[in-house]
C-alpha cells in the first residue's frame, strides 16, 4: 500500500533505464518556496536487486538538491517509498535561484538571465544579485519541481524544461 504523507527523513528509491537505481530524501519543508518539500537526490547508483541500508544511503554523496512534492511523486509512480532515517543532513549551505525571467510565452523566452534572486532554505531574504557570480553560479534552480523533471534529471544530468541560464 502507498502512503498517504511524506515526511522529513524518508527515502525513495528511484528505477533508473540501466537496471539501476538512485535513492532520494525528503530533508526539511522550505516556508519562503510555497512551503514545499527539499529534497537530496544522492549520486551512487546501485543494481536494482540490491537493497543497501539507509546510513550507507544518507552517507553518499549528494547528486542535488531541489524544490519537490514529495507525496505527489509517489503518488504518481515515480519513486518509492523505503524507510525514513532521521539522519537529514546539513542545509544551511544549501543555495536556491531564480530570476523573473523565468515562464514567459513560448518564442518569447528569455535564455540568458542577468536577473537573478538567491536564497537559502527558510532565509526570508531573497537576495537580488543581477548577474550571477563566483559561489551564486552553484546555487540550484529553486522553483517547485515536477516528479518527472526530477527523474529526468536524475537519469540524464539535465531538467527537461526550459528555463533560463546565466552564461
Amino acid at each position: 500500500m502507498k502512503r498517504a504523507n511524506t515526511r522529513i527523513g524518508d527515502v525513495f528509491s528511484v528505477k533508473m533505464d540501466n537496471n539501476k537505481k538512485k535513492y532520494l530524501q525528503y530533508v526539511i519543508s522550505d516556508l519562503t518556496q510555497l512551503n514545499s518539500d527539499v529534497i537530496r537526490v544522492f549520486k551512487t547508483e546501485y543494481p536494482d536487486d540490491k537493497n543497501p541500508n539507509l546510513l550507507e544511503i544518507v552517507n553518499g554523496e549528494v547528486e542535488f538538491y531541489a524544490h519537490c512534492i514529495t507525496k505527489l511523486g509517489l503518488k504518481m509512480g515515480y519513486w518509492e517509498y523505503v524507510g525514513n532515517i532521521a539522519n537529514v543532513g546539513k542545509t544551511d549551505h544549501v543555495l536556491f535561484r531564480n530570476t523573473n525571467d523565468y515562464g514567459s510565452k513560448p518564442g518569447e523566452q528569455i535564455k540568458i538571465s542577468n536577473n537573478w534572486h538567491v536564497w537559502k532554505i527558510n532565509d526570508n531574504d531573497f537576495t537580488w544579485v543581477g548577474k550571477l557570480k563566483g559561489e551564486n553560479r552553484k546555487a540550484e534552480i529553486g522553483i517547485v519541481i515536477s516528479p518527472d523533471s526530477i527523474v529526468h534529471r536524475m537519469q540524464t544530468g539535465k531538467y527537461d524544461f526550459v528555463y533560463p541560464d546565466f552564461e
